[in-house]
């Protein structure tokens, strides 16, 4: 008999979370209320050191509203990775800036510093470190770099939580704004949602006005107040990008659990690595001693040795019932990227490398033991043909 069919990610919903829901519907507040305040509450407290959080729709949204709120806007530029997802360049093309792509490092596979440097302008405004599956870029060259051209940093750490650099949770470094995901994907999940966090109050306090339409006055307390709290005034041409009270109402209880969904992904992480150690793949680089790695993503690159080339990998894996995915296809790949900055492979050949013998394994919260030596079994006997 066949097996089921292992998927790539499956989100970890507990009781916890589907009656927080349920008391959700109940109460007759579905959008931004009492549920998004206490989950932006709760998130800026684990995370400490003075920094509040805006709950907002997406981390696109989040990346968004960070970014209008440093002051990017039409003709500045803002340097990035190209091995990304799309959200974290398109969001610049919103303000009307201009992504500008420099190469990964090969290692890593985060943005390498020293290139960050050659790509400063007299338009740049500001860079985008990403800190691609869990692992936090090395921040105190991106710092340096951006004091000394008075740069504004957003970090993209739709990965990130909870990972640390120097001791440090991502969120509290002193950076201007960070963005996190709460995709189902995610470390943790709202199904759709993300997190804007600063300590800036400056920051928040224009996230919170743009989030909303502009408007000077959250809907949750105009409509709660006992006197009358009719009036409001646009301030400025906002976004809709609040969070609702339903997706919070999960937020609360994935929370209380982020560091023991952490545990169980380095665990499989561990056990992978322990598994594929003879074989011909490049393991996925290690969060320094000391610090922590959130392990959203597990990404293995099979080395030029492997028995069979990525793309056939993935169709074995899929024919042995396993879900895989590649992450990143790199932007400078995309047509659109591609074609309006005349982008080049052989200008970001670390990205492209890494690209093209890149695949992500499973590793999640509900992988039993036996899924966990599944998909060490089915890598084995591909890789050992």
């Amino acid at each position: 008999m066949n097996e089921p069919f292992l998927p790539f990610a499956l989100p970890d919903i507990g009781d916890e979370e589907i009656a927080e829901v349920v008391d959700s519907l109940k109460s007759g507040w579905l959008t931004t209320g009492p549920k998004t305040k206490a989950f932006e509450k709760a998130f800026a407290e684990f995370l400490g050191n003075g920094v509040d959080a805006i709950a907002v729709s997406s981390a696109t949204a989040g990346l968004h509203l960070a970014l209008e709120a440093v002051g990017v806007g039409p003709g500045d530029e803002v340097i990035t990775s190209p091995y990304t997802f799309t959200a974290t360049a398109e969001v610049v093309r919103y303000l009307g800036a201009d992504p500008v792509f420099v190469d990964i490092d090969p290692a890593t596979l985060n943005l390498s510093p020293e290139k960050i440097e050659r790509a400063v302008t007299s338009r740049t405004r500001a860079i985008i470190p990403v800190h691609l599956a869990g692992l936090a870029c090395d921040m105190d060259p991106i710092l340096e770099v951006a004091r000394k051209h008075d740069l504004k940093i957003v970090e993209d750490a739709a990965h990130a939580f909870p990972s640390t650099y120097k001791g440090k949770l991502i969120g509290t470094l002193p950076t201007d704004a960070t963005v996190y995901s709460f995709y189902a994907t995610k470390t943790i999940t709202t199904g759709e949602g993300g997190m804007v966090v600063s300590a800036n109050p400056e920051i928040i306090a224009r996230c919170k006005t743009m989030r909303l339409h502009g408007i000077s006055r959250d809907v949750f307390d105009r409509y709660t107040s006992k006197k009358p709290s009719w009036f409001y005034e646009v301030v400025e041409p906002g976004f809709k990008y609040n969070m609702t009270d339903v997706a919070a109402s999960m937020g609360i209880h994935q929370l209380k659990k982020a560091w023991a969904f952490r545990e169980k992904r380095a665990s499989i992480a561990s056990a992978y690595a322990e598994a594929f150690k003879d074989l011909p793949v490049i393991y996925p680089a290690l969060a320094p001693e000391g610090e922590t790695h959130a392990w959203h993503l597990f990404i293995l690159r099979l080395a030029d040795q492997a028995p069979v080339s990525r793309d056939r990998f993935i169709e074995k894996m899929a024919e042995k019932g396993i879900g895989t995915s590649v992450h990143f296809i790199p932007l400078h790949l995309h047509p659109y990227w591609r074609e309006r900055y005349a982008l080049k492979s052989e200008d970001y050949p670390n990205a492209t490398k890494a690209f093209e013998a890149a695949v992500s394994l499973p590793i999640y919260t509900r992988m039993t033991a036996e899924d966990i030596q599944r998909v060490i079994h089915t890598v084995r006997e591909i890789l050992c043909e």
